[in-house]
This record gives structure tokens, sequence and C-alpha cells, in this order.
């Protein structure tokens, strides 16, 4: 046809062309395919095979059975055996192919996994028809990436159990200078039953997101010229879950231990001001230096300048040009004096003030920025920040989402393991078992 139309108009269409030739090509890879998965009957001593019943199953006949490849569709026939006292059917062979009670290969369920990480399932759904040619439902899509992410979930979970027993895996590998964790959290829309008898921020109103705990593992390559830190692009790992904190330790406890910890000359945890972050840190990570963010701290001033001076942006603006160089030269004991004075002398703000008086003194060795410029270390969480934005944001925080903690937690694990560079690593673990 194609030849036919360059005779009539002396010209081709390149695209047309193209894809009439990946059909064709996916049609004879399918039929080739099938040719190798012919199987033939067992020999006489290997026509019974044990049964989950403890019994023998006994080989009846070769059995077809079609599925989806990477190719299209392809047949597989196989021996099937029958156990005739509990009457269970099976074919060890589609155990091995990996298709056992599976209508698609491991290949496409490898696509599904992917595209299911990276986008709504509808998304994933029409990037495989148009990229690769194959039509899948956008609930096999579904099905496939929470399959996945829950098989990942697991394996990181008897990881963690293992941490939790103090089985700690030997030490190993090069002295590296700087290590990095980042912790926080970010909400995300969950379904009416996933919030039943929780509090919402708002007072009396009930809550509409359960928080995602976000964990991020890094290095530092150096400083550039000015002195400031300089991180290795190529270092960041994630952990992420719904859990309660204590969970939550473990897990990064895990991921730090695997990237180096204890062979790291310099350990830091950086934080905001979230009580439960520097929890974590003094129960797993004692030692290490701790940072609060220093943004995070500006934020805090800001507020109180807004509150002082509303709707008098350079009042406030007066007012920060006097009290954030306290915070940014460290001298966080005239920062809270100053607080103090201003809440003695204004009992409207006596209660805010004083709050983040206390916040500024409970925090002061962890705001020692001037220090920690010298020792040319991080003093900002924009790793963490990132990651909130591209690990759950851009996948769990879309329009109109909202999702189960069961099923959050799955496309979780599975999209930390693609943007770890992991994938590859775990269906290649998966083959090998």
């Amino acid at each position: 046809m194609i030849q036919n139309e360059q005779r009539k108009t002396g010209r081709i269409d390149l695209e047309a062309a193209e894809t009439a030739l990946r059909v064709a090509m996916h049609e004879a890879g399918a039929a080739v395919l099938t040719q190798l998965l012919q199987f033939p009957a067992p020999t006489d001593d290997q026509r019974n095979i044990p049964c989950d019943c403890g019994q023998q199953a006994q080989y009846r006949e070769l059995r077809s059975k079609e599925f989806l490849s990477t190719l299209g569709a392809a047949e597989v026939s196989r021996p099937y055996f029958l156990c005739p006292h509990c009457g269970t059917g099976q074919s060890p062979v589609d155990r091995d192919l990996g298709i056992e009670k599976k209508e698609h290969s491991p290949g496409v369920r490898r696509m599904e996994a992917f595209v299911g990480q990276d986008a709504p399932f509808k998304y994933g759904r029409e990037r495989l028809k148009v990229l690769a040619g194959i039509e899948v439902t956008v609930k096999s899509v579904e099905r496939t990436a929470e399959e996945t992410g829950a098989d990942i979930a697991a394996r990181q979970q008897k990881e963690i159990d293992s941490f939790r027993q103090l089985k700690l895996p030997l030490i190993g590998g090069e002295k590296h200078p700087f290590l990095y964790i980042e912790m926080d959290g970010t909400g995300i829309n969950v379904v009416n039953k996933e919030t039943e008898g929780r509090q919402g921020k708002i007072a009396g109103q009930p809550a509409h997101t359960r928080e995602v705990k976000l964990g991020a593992v890094f290095r530092q390559s150096g400083w550039d010229a000015e002195g400031y830190a300089v991180r290795d692009p190529d270092s960041t790992t994630y952990v992420a879950a719904i859990e309660t904190a204590e969970e939550f330790g473990y897990r990064i406890y895990a991921e730090a231990w695997n990237r180096g910890w204890a062979n790291a000359e310099k350990k830091i945890v950086i934080g905001d001001g979230a009580v439960w972050i520097w929890n974590l840190a003094d129960r797993h990570f004692p030692g290490a230096m701790q940072i609060v963010d220093q943004y995070h701290a500006r934020e805090h001033l800001w507020e109180l300048a807004r509150k002082l001076h509303p709707n008098d942006e350079a009042k406030q603006k007066d007012w920060m040009k006097v009290h954030q160089p306290l915070l940014d030269n460290g001298k966080m004991k005239k920062l809270t004096v100053a607080l103090r004075a201003i809440a003695a002398d204004n009992p409207a703000l006596a209660e805010k003030f004083s709050t983040e008086a206390e916040y500024f003194r409970r925090n002061a060795l962890r705001m020692r920025y001037p220090k920690f410029r010298r020792l040319h270390l991080f003093v900002g969480s924009g790793v963490i920040e990132a990651g909130c934005r591209t690990v759950i944001g851009e996948r769990l925080k879309k329009s109109g989402m909202f999702w189960t903690v069961s099923g959050a937690n799955k496309i979780i694990a599975l999209r930390c393991c693609y943007l770890n560079n992991r994938f590859e690593d775990y269906w290649e673990n998966r083959r090998a078992a």
C-alpha cells in the first residue's frame, strides 16, 4: 500500500510507513514468540508433580493460554496437571514464565508499572498505546502499578524489620566527607474513610488530607569559590510513606545506613522546626549535626512581622532589617530577648510572640548559621522541598485525586524505587527469584 501511494503521488508518508512497519514487525515477533512457547508433553517419569495439598497432581494434556506480550497477543502451549484429590490444576511453565494467573507478560507489566508511577493511570494507558502500540485498560495499569508497589514495599519492610532487630549489614565502601539527611511532611487528599476521627487544621473541622513523611539522603561533593556547599546531583535517594513518625524513623534509618552513614566523616540532619524530625534525629542519628532550615526560620520572623504590622509592608521590612540579622548571625539569645520584650508590651500578641521566642530558644543550637557556613555546610532544606514536589506532588497531588492510604503507599514505594534508580535492579532481582 505504501509503495502504491509512492507511485501515485511521488512521495511517501514517513509516519504512516513507520507505523505500518512497526505493526508488521510486532505481528511477526508475536508469531515467533508463540512458536518459541510450544512446550512438549512431559516424559513418563515427569507426569506427576507435587500439589500444594500434599498429594500428587497428574498430567492431563497440553493446554494453550493467550496473553499480551510487548509484541502483541501471543500464545503458549504447555503441560497441564490436575490433582485428583483437591481438584486444583496447575501449569508449572506459567510460573517459570511469570504469567501464572496473569493476562500480561512480565515485559508488559514492567511497562505498566513504569507509566503508573509517573502519571495518572489514564494517561499511562494512553502512553502505552501511543508509544508502544500496546492496548491495556486503565484498571490494568492501576492494578499492576499497585501490585508492583506493594511487592517493593514488602521487600523494603522486610529490610526495615531487620534493622529493627539490629541486624545491620556489614560496613564497607569508601569514606565520604559529607552525608545529609533531610525530612519533611506533605499532605495529600484522601477518601473520607481515611480521615474519620482526625482533627483538621482548622479547629472543629475534620481533616481532608493525610501526611506523607518524606526523607532524602544525599552527599555533598564540595563547595564553590564563595564557600557555598555543592550537592552531588546524582546522590539523592528518597524514602516516603503515610505512617507514624516512629515507623518512618526506622525507614529513614535503613536508607541512611545503606547509603553509607557509618562511613561519613560529617553527618548532618536538616529539617524545619517540626518536633518529630528532631526526635527521630536524636533517636536514630545521635551525634549528627542538626540544622534548622534557615529559610524556614526566617519565615517564622516574617510571620511575626506581619502580625505586628498588618497591611504595612514598609514597617514589616523595617522590623525584619533589625531582627533577621540576629537570626542570620546566630545571636539567638538577643533575638529571644527582643521577642519576649515585644510580647510584654503587646498583650494582644503576647502568646504568639512568646511561642515563637520559645521556638528560637529551643532550636538555638540548630541555628548557628555562621558556624555552619564556615564549615561549608548546607543550611537550607531545598532538597527535601524539591522532593515533596517531585516525589509526591507531581504524582499524588494532581487535581481531583483522592487516595486510600494503602493505594498511596504502594504508588509512593514504586515511585521512590524508580527515582532512586533502583527500578531496573528490582526487576532483575524479581526475575532471579
